[in-house]
């Protein structure tokens, strides 16, 4: 089925859809990789929901919302790299979609728009954290350009590895 995609940038008032993408998509992408406790507590749309509203009205980085023919589907968060000691690269903060167009091509899609716009915006690299458990997003982030640093850390009761990509 071919359906129709538009990438766009979160305005206010996306704070409930992008509340719903995120959290749908840990439900499904992370049931095997973070503790049932945990995965619940950040699962709840309500925190999730403000955080949104809070990172449109006071926050800096860029956000992107893919529509499948008009319905949001997936998103995409970047910006300066958090981590002290990456100065001068980018981030991508999270990206997810729901899991009923998983392995469908909208993921890259995405992530190539994020991938220009740090290039346009002067950044050399961009670095992102993956669960070092999920295997599906290591195989799409390395089919992408990115390789493992070897830098690790605990998250969210599992473990997490950093990965980059020069531009």
């Amino acid at each position: 089925m071919n359906h129709t995609v538009h990438i766009r940038s979160v305005k206010p008032g996306d704070a409930p859809q992008l509340a719903h993408i995120q959290t749908e998509s840990w439900k499904a992408a992370f049931r095997e990789i973070i503790p049932a406790g945990i995965l619940s507590e950040y699962t709840d749309p309500e925190p999730v929901t403000r955080m949104y509203e809070h990172l449109l009205t006071h926050g800096s980085a860029h956000g992107y919302i893919l529509e499948l023919d008009g319905a949001p589907h997936g998103i995409a968060w970047w910006d300066a790299a958090r981590e002290p000691d990456m100065a001068g690269t980018a981030e991508l903060i999270c990206i997810h979609s729901l899991s009923a167009h998983w392995h469908q091509g909208y993921g890259k899609l995405l992530l190539e728009k994020v991938l220009r716009d740090v290039k346009s915006a002067g950044y050399p690299s961009i670095l992102l954290w993956v669960f070092d458990a999920n295997l599906p997003a290591i195989r799409f982030y390395q089919s992408l350009g990115f390789t493992a640093s070897g830098r690790k850390r605990p998250s969210f009761g599992s473990v997490e590895e950093m990965y980059t990509k020069a531009l």
